[in-house]
């Protein structure tokens, strides 16, 4: 640990400088008025992630407000999702066989070529989609495009979701996945992932298992990760209608944290890992973009795991807005998210 002491100020020098920065600190609440601007798709980027991602509309998501309401829009949406999971298996040469793991459904996805590396490796996927997407196959892209990418294999947990099972339904589940794999492979060897919510999700996972005693993952690759579920961090406010993904707080995502946490306060480390205590987390990379809704919260969560002496490598991409490195794939800045994934976890899993 780098030595402390240097930063001590004495006492009478430190009351000097509080005083001349008081009125600068009494500024803070005041909310700063934009103009309105018009935000140019940047040259410095792939013209694949232009045309796929970054230069669309921004996405209109259905606003449920019964539970009726919610599984027709899950289903309309999970839908769509699966097909292109299911088209990306097929160009890649992926397969995926359901399966039931400590009663939970998920999927084991095997790609075309395991690694020499990879052959005794495991990578345990949380995915992404408000705590509300992502049913049954349509959660499944990132992990088939984890398992190309690392030439190992994958099981993604299709964990319980909102309407019918709030939480803790979601980290009971992949706790429960965890617990049953670890017993039967060698967790030097394992990795646990996840985009957005599945980033969320994952640093949750670690903490309930930490509070279980139970083995940890090696690494962590947290993508974008749903780390605050309150509208609390600086890209909520300066990225809204700039991620053409997530577009703002309100609605969707609002409506999506509330129906997941129930009663539960948000705060709640379960529910928002940032507030917990992630001293002891596995070596961490994470993945976030430059318009990214999320900027925030995975800043937050690299800089708190950073104070809590946990390895961890943030990697910004430009113009990238939530999660874009999924959507856009293969463009040329996919494949560098990926790589830089695959030699993450090379570093930190034993072969």
């Amino acid at each position: 640990m780098p030595c402390r002491t240097r930063w001590l100020i004495p006492s009478v020098l430190a009351g000097a400088l509080l005083a001349s920065v008081a009125p600068a600190q009494a500024q803070v609440a005041n909310a700063r008025q934009l103009p309105e601007r018009t935000v140019p798709v940047p040259s410095t980027i792939s013209q694949e992630l232009a045309e796929k991602a970054v230069a669309l509309p921004v996405r209109v998501l259905p606003l449920p407000q019964t539970d009726a309401e919610w599984k027709v829009a899950q289903k309309s949406l999970d839908a769509d999702r699966a097909q292109t999971a299911r088209k990306t298996a097929a160009a890649v040469g992926a397969t995926l066989k359901e399966q039931r793991i400590a009663g939970v459904r998920c999927f084991e996805i095997t790609p075309r070529e395991i690694s020499p590396e990879g052959t005794n490796r495991l990578l345990v996927h949380v995915h992404g989609g408000a705590y509300v997407l992502g049913s049954g196959e349509a959660g499944t892209l990132e992990g088939i495009l984890v398992a190309t990418a690392c030439g190992t294999r994958v099981i993604s947990i299709d964990y319980r979701m909102p309407p019918d099972h709030p939480f803790p339904a979601a980290v009971d589940d992949a706790v429960a996945v965890w617990k049953d794999l670890v017993a039967r492979h060698d967790c030097s060897r394992m990795a646990l992932f996840g985009t957005s919510t599945g980033g969320g999700l994952a640093m949750a996972t670690v903490l309930s298992l930490q509070a279980h005693q139970l083995p940890l993952p090696a690494a962590l690759f947290l993508g974008t990760p749903w780390t605050d579920l309150t509208k609390t961090g600086d890209s909520y406010f300066t990225h809204a209608e700039l991620d053409n993904v997530l577009g703002r707080y309100e609605g969707f995502l609002e409506i999506s944290a509330r129906l997941y946490a129930g009663k539960t306060d948000l705060k709640n480390p379960l529910i928002s890992p940032v507030y917990g205590d992630l001293a002891g987390f596995p070596p961490t990379i994470l993945v976030t973009g430059t318009r990214d809704l999320f900027l925030s919260n995975t800043v937050r969560a690299h800089r708190k795991l950073r104070a809590a002496g946990v390895t961890a490598e943030l990697h910004v991409f430009e113009a990238q807005s939530h999660a874009d490195y999924l959507r856009a794939f293969p463009a040329a800045e996919s494949r560098e998210v990926l790589e830089e994934i695959d030699r993450f976890f090379d570093r930190h899993l034993k072969p």
